[in-house]
């Protein structure tokens, strides 16, 4: 099985689609309508810098227009290629399917190192690139709508915002036209942790469902159990704070570009991050001990593993060496096809991309609600349930008073019961209840259905089903 070549992203994604396809009854024509790339358009374009013409080649990849607007991330890499950014496009239409985002799946990718350039010469190059997709309509609210992925963030999307305005000033739902802006250019409070946060709400149902735990030996609750990381970025960040801090769980190793942490007592992931950004890795940290071979951290003996960097690391190569019972995967294919089938066979729980991940997809679509509302989360609703709740409260004790008992409840709960949602909780509760109801629905295909082996497959049948049903809907 060694000697056979090893699948590339694009045919990685083509194999699981087609494996959970041939599990469906939809006609050939329909279902290669749903697998192909509608369209990639590669732009090249010039910017004057440092004295002379830089070339730059960016692409925009449009997967599926069985919803508009298409949606999808804009990522910054010297990695980028056609391949990569139809293999993510394809991805984005099933995770947009599993969590009932109203998006097709579109990606954009610039073939860039931005740590070469300074901050002014990459608002050159991102003000250009975002200029060539625009006067495309490859950047508009109402049919293509970006958002910030590896290498880029909110300083990119501001400018990317601002640049589109400057071509359609009188787009009254310009601000709509990309995601993950800052608060201050029309973001949601939220966005930049919502694809950890959305891991975090992903592991919390897995671990609702015994039955779940059971298929990977586990067992309890999210408290104390072992977790590695793979990659310290926005999603691997977050997520690893957020399961350490608020359920307990213990990071015993962090994998980078520069090697390892390995902490059996744990690391600590704020202190790590601060290093990071400080130091540029994670090379002479004081918290743990350095791994040279950063890869080797993924075989390591854990009960929760994170891939949350690139795609690819697990493959036919290392799969068999794997030793974690659960893997979530909060990159986007971080599993080869081959190492998938591998492990899927070996009885390993895989909580896969297209839904472990989609966290930041579902906050993107608040805050492109928001931005087409013209308004925040909570600003008419707010003050209107403080003062329902401060009802109850002086009821409460009124009843109290009159009945000769002193009502003391704890400390905490009249000011906790008493405010109203900020923007911030609601995001959290709409993401919440998002991930917790894709995840059931992923489930109930899985416990239903004999032949289908895994979440991953569970996953791509619910997404199939979807797009299917709106092609359909639209005479296909």
């Amino acid at each position: 099985m060694g000697e056979l070549p090893e699948p590339g992203f694009r045919d990685s994604v083509d194999l699981m689609f087609g494996r959970a396809v041939a599990l469906t009854d939809l006609p050939p024509g329909l279902a290669e309508k749903i697998r192909v790339c509608n369209a990639t358009y590669t732009v090249r374009f010039g910017v004057r810098l440092r004295g002379k013409i830089e070339t730059f080649t960016g692409y925009r990849s449009v997967h599926s227009e069985h919803m508009e607007p298409v949606k999808g991330g804009i990522r910054y890499a010297m990695a980028v290629d056609q391949d990569e950014v139809e293999a993510l496009a394809a991805l984005m239409t099933y995770k947009c399917a599993v969590v009932e985002a109203p998006f097709g799946g579109s990606k954009g990718g610039l073939c860039i190192d931005p740590r070469e350039w300074d901050v002014h010469e990459l608002e050159q190059i991102t003000r250009r690139f975002a200029y060539e997709l625009v006067k495309r309509d490859l950047i508009t609210p109402s049919q293509n709508v970006p958002a910030p992925d590896m290498g880029t963030g909110e300083r990119e999307m501001a400018w990317i915002a601002d640049q589109y305005q400057r071509m359609n000033t009188t787009d009254i739902n310009a601000r709509a036209c990309v995601t993950g802006k800052p608060p201050h250019a029309g973001g949601i409070a939220g966005r930049v942790e919502a694809t950890g946060r959305g891991v975090q709400y992903a592991l919390r149902e897995f671990f609702r469902h015994p039955a779940d735990l059971a298929h990977a030996g586990l067992d309890g609750t999210l408290e104390g159990k072992r977790v590695i990381v793979q990659g310290l970025g926005n999603v691997g960040y977050h997520a690893a704070k957020f399961l350490s801090n608020e359920d307990g769980v213990r990071v015993i190793g962090v994998g980078e570009r520069d090697g390892a942490i390995w902490n059996p007592q744990g690391v600590d992931i704020d202190e790590l991050r601060h290093w990071i950004v400080t130091n540029g890795g994670v090379q002479g940290f004081p918290g743990g001990q350095h791994v040279g071979d950063g890869a080797a951290l993924l075989e390591e003996e854990c009960d929760i593993l994170i891939p949350a960097a690139l795609e690819g690391v697990i493959s036919r190569e290392n799969a068999g060496r794997i030793r974690a019972p659960l893997i979530v995967e909060a990159a986007n294919g971080p599993i080869t096809a081959g190492a998938d089938e591998i492990l899927s066979k070996r009885g390993t729980v895989i909580i896969p991309d297209l839904y472990a991940n989609a966290g930041g997809v579902t906050v993107s679509y608040f805050e492109w609600v928001k931005n087409l509302s013209h308004i925040r989360f909570g600003r008419m609703q707010r003050r209107q349930e403080e003062a329902r709740h401060q009802l109850v409260v002086d009821e409460l004790e009124r009843l109290s008073a009159h009945l000769g008992s002193t009502w003391t409840p704890r400390p905490d709960f009249k000011e906790k019961y008493l405010r109203g949602a900020d923007e911030l909780e609601l995001v959290r509760s709409g993401l919440d209840d998002t991930m917790r109801t894709a995840y059931q629905a992923m489930r109930e295909v899985w416990h239903a259905r004999p032949d289908v082996p895994d979440l991953r497959m569970a996953a791509y049948l619910v997404a199939i089903e979807r797009v299917a049903a709106s092609y359909q809907a639209k005479g296909l």
